[in-house]
C-alpha cells in the first residue's frame, strides 16, 4: 500500500506517532504524577477532592485522588490503573508507584533523544528489575517481632492520619488480625471478615473493635427476648414467607371455604417449618428475605427469636462465625445445617438499635468507626482498611524493608556499580533505571522542607559510610540520617516488591507505544424520520 493509501485508510483518524508520541505520553504521565506527588511520606499534604455536587473530601491517599480524578489521556488512565493495582495487592505504595513510573518514562525519553532505541531500553528495565528484586531479598529483614510489625503497620499510615489516629487505628488493625483466623481466604480476606460499622457518636479516637458481628437490625418481634448466652441458629438464604403466583394470573372462588382452605394450608405450612426448627433445639433465626407476621407470631411461641432483611455477605459472616450452613428453604432444614453462637445483644449507637451476635467460632470482627463528620469516617475507615490490609499481607510474609527512602537508595547505589558489568547500551538504561529510583528520597526530602538534592547525597554517602549499610535513610521526623530499625520506620518487603513490579511495567507498555490513533467523533444530527420509519 502506497503512502496516498495510507492517508485515505486514517483520514477519519488524527495520528500522533514516532517521537512526538512518546513525548506526549511523557508529558501525560508526569502531570499525574505531579498531582499526587505532595502527599507522599509523614509530612506529604493533604487534598481536597470536591464531587459534581460540591461536597468535598480531603484526603492524602493517592489511589483516592487519582480514582476520583476525571482522567481523559490514555497514558494517564494507565498510570490510574497502575496505582490501583498496587492497592488491590499491596494496601500501600500507590504513590510511590506512580512516581516512579513518571521517573522512569523521563529518564527513557532522554535515552530515546540521545539515539538509544526503546527495545534496548526496554530489556534494560528489565534487567535492571529482576537485579533489584534480588536485592530486596537480600537486604530483607527475615525475623520480625510483634513490635517490628507494629512499626510497620504505623509507618503505612504515617501522613494519612493524624498521628494519634494513626496509632489507633494500627492497634485496632493489629486487634482485628488477631481475632480472625488467617489460615482460609486471599488478600481481601480482611473485606470478607471484618464488618465495617460508621456511627456518629465520638470522635476518630473512640472507634473500637467489636469481637463479633454488629448490625443496624433489631428482631422482629418485640416480644422475644432482647438478648440470650449461647445458643443455637439457623441461617435462611431465603424468606418464610407464605407462597405467592408467578404468573399474572387471577383465580374465581366460588366457595367461601376454598379459600379458607387456601390460607389453612399456608398456615399449616408454616406451622410445620416452626416445629421442624423448634424440634432442633433452634432459639435463633436469621433470613436473608422477609417473614410472615403470622410466623413471626409462632417463631415466638416457640422461643425462638427472628431477624430478617439481612444482607448476603453479612449472612456470609454469620456463617463463618457460627458454623451455620445457609440454607434456601427452611423447610429442608437439616441437622448438621444449625450452627451455634456465643451470644446475643441489643446495644444502642447514635439512637438506633443494634444487634450483636458473637459467633462460637470467632473468625469475623466488626470495626465500629467514629468521627465527627462523613468524610472524617470515610478517611477513618479508608486508613483503617490499609492497615488492616497491610498488616494482613505482613503476616503472611514478614519481611521488613528501611523506609525513609533507605531501600530506595541503597538499589540505586546497588544498580550503579551493577551496571558496570553489563555490555552494550543496556548499561545506559540500568543507571537509568537506578536514577529513578532516587525520586522517592527527593521526594520525601522535598516534601518535608529540606533540599531534595543534598539529602539524596548525604543520604547516599551515609549508607557507604563504615557504619552505614542498606538500613540507612532519612528520618523525616529529626531531619537526619540513622538507622531505620533502629527509629522504627519500616516497608514490608511485598510493597516494595510489587511497586517496582507496577511502575517497571506501567513504564515499558508506554515505551512499546510509537504510534496514537484517535477516531475522530463530530457532531451529527439525529434522522428523526428515519427512526420513525424505522418502528414502522
Amino acid at each position: 500500500m502506497v503512502e496516498a493509501d495510507h492517508e485515505v485508510a486514517l483520514e477519519d483518524t488524527d495520528r500522533i506517532h514516532g517521537r512526538s508520541a512518546f513525548v506526549n505520553n511523557v508529558k501525560a504521565a508526569v502531570a499525574l504524577s505531579g498531582a499526587v506527588r505532595s502527599t507522599l511520606g509523614p509530612k506529604g499534604l493533604d487534598k481536597m477532592l470536591v464531587d459534581e455536587d460540591g461536597d468535598s473530601t480531603v484526603t492524602n491517599d493517592g489511589v483516592t485522588v487519582l480514582e476520583t480524578a476525571k482522567v481523559e489521556h490514555p497514558t494517564a488512565r494507565l498510570l490510574v490503573s497502575t496505582s490501583s493495582a498496587q492497592d488491590r495487592a499491596a494496601r500501600d505504595g500507590t504513590t510511590t508507584a506512580v512516581i516512579l513510573t513518571s521517573e522512569l518514562l523521563q529518564n527513557s525519553l532522554e535515552l530515546v533523544r540521545a539515539g538509544v532505541h526503546p527495545s534496548v531500553i526496554l530489556n534494560g528495565y528489565q534487567i535492571a528489575l529482576s537485579e533489584a528484586q534480588d536485592e530486596l531479598e537480600r537486604i530483607s529483614m527475615g525475623e520480625i517481632s510483634d513490635e517490628h510489625m507494629r512499626s510497620a503497620v504505623a509507618t503505612s499510615l504515617s501522613g494519612k492520619v493524624d498521628s494519634a489516629v494513626g496509632e489507633r487505628l494500627t492497634g485496632l488493625a493489629l486487634e482485628a488480625l488477631n481475632a480472625i483466623s488467617t489460615d482460609e481466604g486471599g488478600d481481601d480476606l480482611e473485606r470478607l471478615r471484618v464488618k465495617r460499622l460508621r456511627v456518629k457518636d465520638g470522635g476518630a479516637l473512640d472507634s473500637e473493635v467489636v469481637n463479633g458481628l454488629v448490625l443496624a437490625k433489631s428482631r422482629m418481634d418485640v416480644a422475644s427476648p432482647s438478648s440470650s448466652g449461647a445458643g443455637r441458629i439457623v441461617i435462611i438464604d431465603g424468606g418464610m414467607e407464605s407462597p405467592s403466583l408467578e404468573l399474572e394470573a387471577s383465580i374465581e372462588v366460588t366457595d367461601i371455604g376454598a379459600l379458607q382452605e387456601f390460607r389453612d394450608r399456608a398456615q399449616n405450612r408454616m406451622r410445620e417449618q416452626v416445629e421442624l426448627l423448634a424440634s432442633m433445639n433452634v432459639d435463633l433465626l436469621v433470613v436473608r428475605d422477609g417473614i410472615d407476621e403470622s410466623a413471626s407470631t409462632m417463631l415466638t411461641d416457640a422461643g425462638i427469636t427472628a431477624y430478617r432483611r439481612f444482607e448476603r455477605e453479612d449472612l456470609e459472616m454469620l456463617s463463618r462465625m457460627t458454623g451455620a450452613g445457609m440454607v434456601r428453604d427452611s423447610s429442608r432444614v437439616k441437622a448438621e445445617d444449625v450452627g451455634s453462637y456465643a451470644s446475643r445483644s441489643e446495644q444502642s449507637y447514635s439512637s438506633i438499635k443494634h444487634t450483636r451476635i458473637d459467633g462460637s467460632q470467632g473468625g469475623a470482627v466488626t470495626i465500629v468507626i467514629r468521627g465527627s463528620s462523613p468524610s472524617v469516617r470515610e478517611e477513618v475507615e479508608c486508613s483503617f482498611d490499609d492497615a488492616m490490609g497491610v498488616a494482613l499481607r505482613l503476616s503472611k510474609e514478614p519481611k521488613l524493608l528501611p523506609g525513609g527512602g533507605g531501600t530506595q537508595t541503597h538499589l540505586a547505589r546497588h544498580l550503579r556499580a551493577f551496571a558496570s558489568t553489563q555490555s552494550g547500551r543496556e548499561q545506559m538504561a540500568i543507571e537509568a533505571y537506578a536514577a529513578a529510583l532516587e525520586i522517592v528520597p527527593r521526594t520525601l526530602a522535598e516534601n518535608s522542607g529540606l533540599d531534595p538534592i543534598d539529602a539524596v547525597l548525604e543520604l547516599s554517602a551515609a549508607q557507604a559510610s563504615k557504619d552505614g549499610g542498606p538500613w540507612v535513610g532519612l528520618d523525616i521526623n529529626s531531619g537526619q540520617n540513622s538507622k531505620m530499625d533502629e527509629v522504627g520506620v519500616f516497608d514490608p518487603l511485598f510493597v516494595a516488591r510489587h511497586a517496582l513490579d507496577c511502575s517497571t511495567e506501567a513504564a515499558c507498555s508506554v515505551l512499546r507505544i510509537d504510534d496514537v490513533l484517535w477516531a475522530k467523533q463530530d457532531a451529527q444530527t439525529p434522522d428523526w424520520q428515519s427512526e420513525m420509519e424505522d418502528e414502522d
